[in-house]
């Protein structure tokens, strides 16, 4: 056992609803993301208070928080340059420029946790809403 996973929690709830989205986001035909972040006190990662579902990636960058980090799953639905249909199930690990030293720290550590749990297949880091809208492109090359 990692000494992530002895220091990082997460609620049978939260794995609960981490394995149904995964399952769920397979084959939508829009974009899916969800929002998480760390309790600092009980440091519990948990979704975000309201749980949305963003089916738009300017919609998710609205809602992002302009100096503290979070993690976010996005299943995104494309066609790639082959015409095959794909829907890339990745971690964005968004960590705006001005977040202070000690969340900087506490989310680095819990990311692998984060990405192991959630079962995604790549982590893109994110600092800005410039980068959060560039995905797609990211996702494409």
């Amino acid at each position: 056992m990692t000494s992530e996973s002895r220091l990082y929690t997460f609620s049978p709830e939260t794995r609960d609803k981490l394995r149904k989205f995964r399952l769920g986001t397979s084959r939508v035909s829009t974009p899916q993301a969800v929002i998480y972040l760390i309790d600092k006190k009980h440091l519990e990662i948990k979704p975000h208070e309201d749980a949305e579902v963003y089916t738009t990636l300017a919609a998710l960058a609205d809602e992002l928080p302009e100096h503290a980090p979070r993690f976010v799953l996005l299943s995104y639905p494309l066609t790639l340059s082959t015409g095959r249909q794909a829907a890339p199930y990745v971690l964005l690990s968004y960590m705006p420029p001005t977040t202070n030293s000690e969340l900087r720290m506490l989310y680095a550590s819990a990311r692998e946790l984060m990405r192991n749990t959630a079962e995604v297949g790549r982590v893109i880091e994110v600092a800005n809403e410039e980068e959060v809208l560039g995905v797609e492109e990211v996702l494409r090359g």
